[in-house]
């Protein structure tokens, strides 16, 4: 099963079920080639390739030749599924994405501008030119970007280029979040109650958040991915909330239109994919339960929901494709619903593109979407009928981000990738990405380093294997949220899928503080700390007895090793002795052995203690003692010294730490919006200072006390990094 992928892998646990799958679904499933070579044997390779080559009918023709409209994993994604059914590829890219990894997978690549979107990405005049110069035939959008504009549908209508999607009138239909919610209650869809129209100003918006009730959902006409919107409880709140939802999504979507509706406190975010053809025909193929977020942006998915029976589950994909008939829709797209406690479920939007998590919802039907999509934009009709759409297994995935997790659950971080390995090692995994090692996170584009995506026979399964795939996952040069991700997935109340939208804040209401280890936990990690501290002694050791040094270095006898572990703030005693590849460890009266390799060298440690197995990445070990281990997902500091040097420590200065009271400093990289003091100015604790823009998401800054102004470091429009001081008080 290693060699097999995350689509064979379900096709293999149907068999051993003795379940039978229609003909055409067992052809499609097979999705996934693997991706780095190395990692798998010969055999495991042949077995994988001929099973893919079965998923896709050579002589059904389509396109010969497709442009890609994104970038990224989505668009690396899309040029996988355009190489298995033999149609040629073209990329787009910014003049800093050009040796991105999409760039490279395709057959022809355009620049289409400089890296800000407005001027590449979102430059429908410059693909269009790519276009007519590469010959493309039809152009897959993607999520995000231009997935959803009709007026990019309709300049490829006008030059005879298939729009991989729906067509515009779908795309305006369900695209403006006013429109759609008339027509969801004409096709007697639920919907939320709210307000129908488009909210003029701040004023208009109070008094119809007074009309509704409060909490209110404030949120962009033509938005999504959770930019531009704000959930306001009182009449500040939905001033400032109308604000921020407007400059979003203009600077988003292009658009700055909102509505307001009642906000359901504690739903849990489910949606249903559809997929529909140009003859009529539309299947719901099954929900994704996707009520993990932040910001309103989904983190952890999974498929099938253990929430829903399954007369909810019919009566809302019924709902669901009765929406898309009104409409006349032929792509794939997904209805979301926001469901509440007692299974009542309500419209939220249609999202008329493939959604970031469609992953989830391929692992457990065994369809390839991208490929119906490029199917149904080429005429075909459906192959499946809803009888035939199965729930094969369990899938879950985790949305990795270049993001600070400590930060408001992860505010984006920008970088390098100095070392990168994803766990395809692993059964069941697969990685959605579009970078590699040396590859740029930068401020003009999305955080997402890649999608995350474990399936198993059941939701235990999968579960257990997401935990050691982000084990294994090695990502260096940037703060990334693997951390966040590995405790929700072990929390208790999500393993019981005691889960709700608000289950970040209700779990963590201080804040995410990482793992917290148990007392046998912190244990293990000093052995194992311990142990690295004494293998690279030992290591430094042997290397001086092969030196040919002209001083002769006498091989010290140590049988114990005495150290003084410093770990938050608390300092313990620890002995340790070897033997061979084992250590044993004597940590707070307790002895543990601890087993491994310890090739100090490699990113990833495979450790046993006492019998416990554990996969850690030792990050950096530095000559004064200190040393980072990623230890149960957390990375922990640990500091580490003999017994004699530790005595002589404590005669060593501390450097103080700044005083942060009357400063701002930037938390994340981003643009400055706008500023709201002067020098001179007094300010009041929680007054808003600066407005800082980071990966299209607007973040208020305010004084963290009352004071006046002393001196102010920025203005609109400079580029600011973290830690960038912006702001100082008297």
């Amino acid at each position: 099963m290693a060699g097999l992928c995350v689509g064979e892998a379900a096709l293999v646990t149907a068999g051993r079920r003795g379940r039978r799958w229609p003909q055409p679904l067992l052809r499609s499933a097979a999705l996934w080639t693997l991706k780095h070579v190395p990692h798998y044997s010969r055999q495991h390779l042949v077995v994988s390739r001929s099973l893919c080559s079965a998923a896709y009918d050579s002589n059904e023709k389509t396109f010969d030749k497709i442009l890609v409209a994104n970038r990224g994993e989505i668009a690396c994604r899309v040029i996988k599924t355009c190489k298995k059914m033999g149609i040629k590829t073209v990329a787009i890219h910014s003049d800093v994405d050009a040796s991105s990894v999409h760039v490279k997978m395709a057959d022809e690549a355009v620049c289409v501008g400089p890296a800000p979107t407005s001027k590449s990405y979102l430059n429908m005049d410059a693909i269009m030119e790519a276009i007519k110069k590469t010959g493309a035939q039809a152009v897959h959008p993607g999520y995000g970007f231009l997935s959803e504009n009709k007026e990019f549908a309709k300049c490829l209508a006008a030059e005879d280029v298939i729009f991989i999607g729906p067509d515009t009138h779908a795309i305006q239909a369900m695209g403006d979040k006013i429109e759609s919610k008339l027509l969801a209650k004409n096709a007697k869809v639920n919907t939320i109650p709210g307000f129908d129209g488009v909210v003029k100003d701040a004023d208009e918006a109070v008094r119809i958040a007074r009309e509704i009730g409060y909490p209110v959902m404030i949120k962009a006409s033509a938005g999504g991915g959770g930019k531009g919107m704000r959930i306001a409880w009182d009449d500040e709140e939905t001033r400032d909330g109308f604000r921020f939802s407007s400059q979003e999504a203009a600077s988003s979507f292009g658009d700055d239109r909102l509505l307001i509706e009642k906000f359901i406190d504690n739903p849990r975010h489910i949606e249903v994919q559809v997929l529909g053809d140009k003859h009529g025909n539309a299947l719901w193929l099954n929900e994704r339960e996707c009520s993990i977020q932040r910001r309103n942006q989904k983190v952890v998915e999974e498929a099938p929901s253990l929430f829903l029976d399954s007369e909810t589950r019919r009566a809302m994909g019924e709902q669901a494709v009765a929406l898309a008939k009104a409409v006349n829709y032929s792509s794939a797209g997904t209805v979301e619903f926001l469901v509440d406690s007692k299974k009542n479920f309500y419209f939220l939007e249609m999202n008329t593109r493939l959604q970031v998590e469609h992953p989830v919802t391929e692992c457990i039907t065994g369809l390839d979407l991208v490929q119906e999509m490029i199917r149904v934009a080429k005429g075909y009709p459906l192959r499946h009928k809803q009888a035939d759409i199965p729930i094969n297994g369990w899938a879950v995935e985790c949305r990795v981000y270049a993001e600070d997790p400590y930060k408001s659950f992860g505010l984006p971080s920008i970088g390098r990738l100095s070392q990168y390995q994803e766990p395809l090692h692993l059964p069941g995994v697969r990685v959605d990405s579009g970078i590699q090692p040396g590859s740029d996170i930068s401020i003009y584009y999305d955080p997402m380093i890649s999608k995350l995506i474990t399936y198993g026979s059941d939701r235990r399964e999968a579960l257990k294997r997401m935990e050691d795939a982000l084990d294994n996952y090695v990502i260096r040069g940037v703060t990334h949220n693997i951390a966040l991700l590995r405790e929700v997935i072990i929390n208790s109340r999500f393993v019981k899928g005691d889960i709700n939208t608000k289950f970040l804040s209700d779990v963590y209401p201080d804040g995410f503080k990482g793992h917290q280890l148990t007392e046998n936990e912190r244990n293990q990690l000093l052995a194992i700390a311990s142990s690295l501290f004494v293998a690279s002694q030992l290591r430094a050791h042997h290397f001086q007895e092969h030196e040919n040094s002209r001083v002769p270095v006498v091989k010290p006898q140590v049988a114990n090793w005495e150290l003084s572990v410093k770990l938050h703030d608390e300092v313990y005693t620890v002995v340790a002795s070897n033997s061979g590849p084992t250590f044993s460890v004597e940590v707070d009266e307790s002895k543990l052995n601890v087993t491994g390799a310890w090739n100090l060298a490699s990113p990833l440690l495979s450790v046993n203690v006492d019998g416990t197995q554990r996969m850690i990445q030792c990050l950096s070990r530095e000559a004064g003692g200190n040393m980072s281990i990623q230890f149960l997902g957390t990375v922990y500091k640990v500091h580490i010294l003999t017994k004699l040097a530790a005595e002589l420590n404590k005669f060593m200065l501390e450097k103080a730490a700044e005083d942060t009271s009357s400063i701002l400093r930037s938390p994340m990289p981003g643009m400055v919006v706008a500023v709201s003091v002067k020098p001179g100015d007094l300010v009041a604790e929680g007054q808003e200072i600066c407005v800082i823009e980071a990966m299209k998401m607007q973040n208020s800054m305010t004084a963290g006390k009352t004071g006046k102004v002393k001196s102010v470091h920025c203005k609109a429009g400079d580029t600011v990094g973290e830690g960038d001081l912006l702001v100082e008080l008297e």
